[in-house]
Protein backbone atom coordinates (compact mmCIF):
# COMPACT_ATOMS: atom_id res chain seq x y z
CA UNK A 1 0.00 0.00 0.00
CA UNK A 2 1.53 3.28 -1.23
CA UNK A 3 0.55 6.84 0.32
CA UNK A 4 1.21 10.27 -1.38
CA UNK A 5 3.36 12.81 -0.51
CA UNK A 6 3.08 16.57 -1.63
CA UNK A 7 4.16 18.14 -4.98
CA UNK A 8 6.15 20.44 -2.69
CA UNK A 9 8.10 17.76 -0.60
CA UNK A 10 9.49 16.20 -4.05
CA UNK A 11 10.56 19.69 -5.35
CA UNK A 12 12.30 20.17 -2.29
CA UNK A 13 14.33 16.42 -2.52
CA UNK A 14 15.10 17.65 -6.17
CA UNK A 15 15.73 21.13 -5.58
CA UNK A 16 19.37 21.15 -6.57
CA UNK A 17 17.92 19.22 -9.90
CA UNK A 18 16.87 20.66 -13.20
CA UNK A 19 13.23 20.40 -11.96
CA UNK A 20 11.50 21.62 -14.95
CA UNK A 21 7.38 21.10 -15.27
CA UNK A 22 6.07 20.05 -18.14
CA UNK A 23 2.76 18.24 -19.24
CA UNK A 24 2.72 14.29 -20.50
CA UNK A 25 -0.14 13.74 -23.05
CA UNK A 26 -0.87 10.04 -23.25
CA UNK A 27 -2.96 9.04 -26.76
CA UNK A 28 -4.16 5.78 -27.64
CA UNK A 29 -6.87 4.72 -30.76
CA UNK A 30 -9.97 4.14 -30.37
CA UNK A 31 -10.73 4.24 -33.81
CA UNK A 32 -9.37 1.39 -36.51
CA UNK A 33 -5.49 2.37 -37.49
CA UNK A 34 -6.64 3.13 -41.16
CA UNK A 35 -8.56 5.78 -40.01
CA UNK A 36 -6.14 7.02 -36.91
CA UNK A 37 -3.49 7.23 -40.58
CA UNK A 38 -6.06 9.08 -42.42
CA UNK A 39 -5.51 11.97 -39.99
CA UNK A 40 -2.00 11.62 -39.32
CA UNK A 41 -0.76 14.71 -42.07
CA UNK A 42 -2.93 16.67 -40.22
CA UNK A 43 -1.89 15.64 -36.44
CA UNK A 44 1.89 16.35 -37.39
CA UNK A 45 1.07 19.43 -39.25
CA UNK A 46 -0.31 20.59 -35.72
CA UNK A 47 2.54 19.18 -33.79
CA UNK A 48 4.86 21.10 -35.91
CA UNK A 49 3.36 24.35 -35.22
CA UNK A 50 3.80 23.68 -31.67
CA UNK A 51 7.04 23.20 -31.97
CA UNK A 52 7.36 26.09 -33.77
CA UNK A 53 5.66 28.02 -31.26
CA UNK A 54 7.76 26.78 -28.31
CA UNK A 55 4.99 24.60 -26.84
CA UNK A 56 6.09 21.05 -27.99
CA UNK A 57 9.29 19.35 -26.28
CA UNK A 58 8.98 15.98 -27.76
CA UNK A 59 6.92 13.65 -29.29
CA UNK A 60 6.53 10.22 -30.98
CA UNK A 61 4.92 7.18 -30.80
CA UNK A 62 5.11 3.84 -29.08
CA UNK A 63 6.12 0.72 -30.64
CA UNK A 64 5.72 -2.60 -29.67
CA UNK A 65 7.44 -4.45 -27.15
CA UNK A 66 9.41 -5.93 -29.99
CA UNK A 67 10.05 -2.96 -32.14
CA UNK A 68 8.79 -4.35 -34.72
CA UNK A 69 4.99 -2.36 -35.16
CA UNK A 70 2.62 0.50 -34.06
CA UNK A 71 -1.31 0.68 -32.64
CA UNK A 72 -1.43 4.21 -32.96
CA UNK A 73 -0.43 4.97 -29.22
CA UNK A 74 2.09 7.41 -28.59
CA UNK A 75 3.42 10.20 -25.84
CA UNK A 76 3.75 14.28 -26.31
CA UNK A 77 5.40 16.30 -23.75
CA UNK A 78 4.53 19.97 -24.00
CA UNK A 79 5.22 23.00 -22.05
CA UNK A 80 1.71 24.70 -20.61
CA UNK A 81 0.91 27.55 -17.76
CA UNK A 82 -1.10 24.55 -16.04
CA UNK A 83 -2.94 21.98 -16.35
CA UNK A 84 -6.24 24.03 -18.05
CA UNK A 85 -3.87 25.20 -21.22
CA UNK A 86 -2.64 21.74 -21.57
CA UNK A 87 -5.58 19.92 -21.71
CA UNK A 88 -6.47 22.48 -24.35
CA UNK A 89 -3.96 21.74 -26.02
CA UNK A 90 -4.53 18.11 -26.35
CA UNK A 91 -7.92 18.35 -27.14
CA UNK A 92 -7.10 20.33 -30.27
CA UNK A 93 -5.11 18.01 -31.60
CA UNK A 94 -6.78 16.93 -34.97
CA UNK A 95 -6.30 13.21 -33.73
CA UNK A 96 -8.41 13.90 -30.45
CA UNK A 97 -11.24 16.44 -31.92
CA UNK A 98 -12.05 13.74 -34.51
CA UNK A 99 -12.14 11.30 -31.74
CA UNK A 100 -9.98 8.80 -33.26
CA UNK A 101 -7.64 8.81 -30.07
CA UNK A 102 -8.36 9.61 -26.96
CA UNK A 103 -5.73 11.50 -24.48
CA UNK A 104 -4.77 11.34 -20.73
CA UNK A 105 -2.67 14.37 -19.58
CA UNK A 106 -0.57 14.00 -16.75
CA UNK A 107 1.79 16.73 -14.85
CA UNK A 108 5.54 15.91 -14.96
CA UNK A 109 9.13 17.59 -13.59
CA UNK A 110 11.99 16.79 -15.21
CA UNK A 111 14.46 15.65 -12.95
CA UNK A 112 17.08 13.17 -13.98
CA UNK A 113 18.61 12.54 -17.71
CA UNK A 114 21.32 13.71 -20.07
CA UNK A 115 21.59 14.23 -23.51
CA UNK A 116 24.42 15.46 -26.41
CA UNK A 117 23.31 16.55 -29.15
CA UNK A 118 26.18 16.38 -32.32
CA UNK A 119 24.99 18.52 -34.94
CA UNK A 120 27.32 18.78 -37.81
CA UNK A 121 26.56 21.85 -39.98
CA UNK A 122 28.66 21.27 -43.55
CA UNK A 123 26.69 17.62 -43.87
CA UNK A 124 23.41 18.34 -42.35
CA UNK A 125 23.34 15.84 -39.67
CA UNK A 126 22.67 15.15 -36.36
CA UNK A 127 23.46 11.88 -33.66
CA UNK A 128 21.49 11.74 -30.39
CA UNK A 129 23.44 10.49 -28.02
Amino acid sequence: MSSNISAQQVREACQEMISKDFFVIFTRPVKKIKEILELLEEHLKYQIDLEKKGILFAAGPFWSEDNSSWSGEGMIIIKANNYDDAFKIASSDPMHKSGSRSFKVKPWMLCEGSMTIELNHSSRTYKIK
